[in-house]
């Protein structure tokens, strides 16, 4: 009777520190778990989408003040990446993970009990800080469980589970909205999260020991972010792959008004198109995977990134002379988060590298550059009241010109430093 157990638990609970030692079913099992935690963030955004107008009506305001919601939460994950870091750091990754969690139940269960959008707009910050730490360990533990030469691969393995959560999440809220309301969205996230605390629980293994030598005091932690942004390689590739990702926030963030709001689609049907633009993401990370196997990190990174400039110029163009019927725009948004998929993953792996014994210090500061502008970025969907798509089409066009500048600024200086690992190198 306890052989199930024993076979269970010798799948789950083998040391994952030994990389040398892993079954490729234990790898399988490893990726999926963290993947799984990963998700918790864009269920917590995507799940909600199309709740928008009844939410506006409910709560007496306007969709534009609704995605705001989506602006708070966003600040909220950045502000919660630096407390956790250090936390993973000090206390290993489970301890911070199980209570993080547990707060993030109770603000989600707070949610369902809003009754304006400002109440809405704290709980939902508050709801970030606390469930931001699933991301932050999930980063820190590809670092913890694999080479730094496969940390582009399996970052592209986990966008493939994340990947998941935009095809599900919008399909699943409508359905729920129309049998419950959008209040029992919350209550199913909760849901959500109590079972990832079960699974971190029982199978998860501890990526990395408790290192006491980590210190707490506030002095020493933002002595710790300082050194790890004055690593070249580390704050070149997080602001290139930052702005490259704000076109996804953006594109959350503004989704819901132009499609429900200015094509007039139907909450289901929306659902419909947020899960189809969903697979140019996860279809570009999966090409990713395949690309690291004969080319670089940097050199993948940078073709990506032009296409996306190239194709946000044109999608500004066609809106300012209101030539985007639908069709174009999904084509348009299909294909630049496509060319996301393909850069972030890349960006993120050539960031992390250089870093061993705080990565999750590092993780939490690449999540919160990358959260934290995204954040502020998509706000500008709330503030601007352009017509059709030329909102979402404008700040993308900007913001993947700055990634391009700032990749293309640093050149030089970056092939030139001998400290550069080759995973950065083309």
């Amino acid at each position: 009777m306890r052989a199930p157990y024993h076979s269970c638990k010798k799948v789950f609970l083998t040391p994952f520190m030994d990389r040398t030692r892993r079954s490729g079913t234990e790898n399988f099992f490893l990726i999926l778990m963290i993947g799984v935690l990963n998700t918790i963030t864009p269920f917590s955004i995507d799940m909600y989408l199309p709740a928008f107008p009844q939410i506006a009506v409910d709560l007496h305001t306007t969709i534009g003040e609704v995605a705001l919601s989506v602006s708070t939460y966003f600040l909220g994950f950045a502000v919660g990446q630096l407390l956790y870091g250090p936390l993973l750091d000090r206390y290993g990754r489970k301890r911070p993970l199980y209570t993080g969690l547990l707060l993030y139940i109770v603000a989600t269960i707070g949610c369902t009990m809003a009754h304006s959008i400002e109440m809405l707009w704290v709980m939902r910050f508050v709801q970030a800080l606390s469930g931001c730490v699933a991301s932050v360990a999930a980063m820190a533990m590809v670092r913890d469980f694999f080479p730094v030469h496969k940390s582009a691969q399996i970052i592209s393995l986990l966008v493939l589970v994340l990947g998941l959560s935009p095809l599900l999440a919008p399909s699943v809220g409508s359905l729920i909205i129309v049998a419950w309301g959008w209040r029992f969205v919350f209550v199913t996230l909760a849901a959500i999260a109590f079972v990832m605390l079960l699974v971190s629980f029982f199978f998860l293994p501890e990526g990395h020991r408790p290192d006491k030598d980590i210190s707490l005091h506030p002095v020493h932690i933002v002595g710790g972010f300082k050194d790890i942004l004055l690593e070249r390689q580390f704050y070149v590739f997080v602001l290139a792959g930052t702005f490259s990702l704000s076109g996804l926030f953006v594109y959350v963030a503004s989704s819901p008004a132009v499609f429900m709001d200015h094509f007039q689609l139907s909450a289901k049907l929306y659902g419909g198109i947020f899960a189809m633009l969903s697979v140019g993401f996860i279809g570009g990370s999966q090409l990713n995977h395949i690309l690291v196997r004969r080319y670089g990190n940097r050199r993948i990174f940078k073709t990506a990134l032009v296409c996306q400039v190239i194709l946000s110029a044109l999608f500004l163009f066609c809106s300012l002379y209101s030539w985007c019927g639908l069709g174009m725009v999904l084509g348009f948004l299909f294909s630049i988060l496509a060319c996301t998929g393909i850069s972030v993953p890349n960006a993120s792996a050539i960031a992390l590298a250089p870093f061993s014994k705080n990565a999750g210090s590092a993780s939490a500061l690449l999540g919160f550059i990358q959260i934290g502008i995204g954040g502020l970025i998509s706000s500008g969907v709330g503030l601007l009241h352009l017509r059709g798509s030329l909102t979402m089409a404008l700040i993308m066009a900007v913001t993947s010109g700055m990634a391009l500048v700032i990749l293309s600024a640093v050149k030089v200086r970056i092939e030139e430093n001998p400290v550069l690992l080759n995973t950065a190198m083309h």
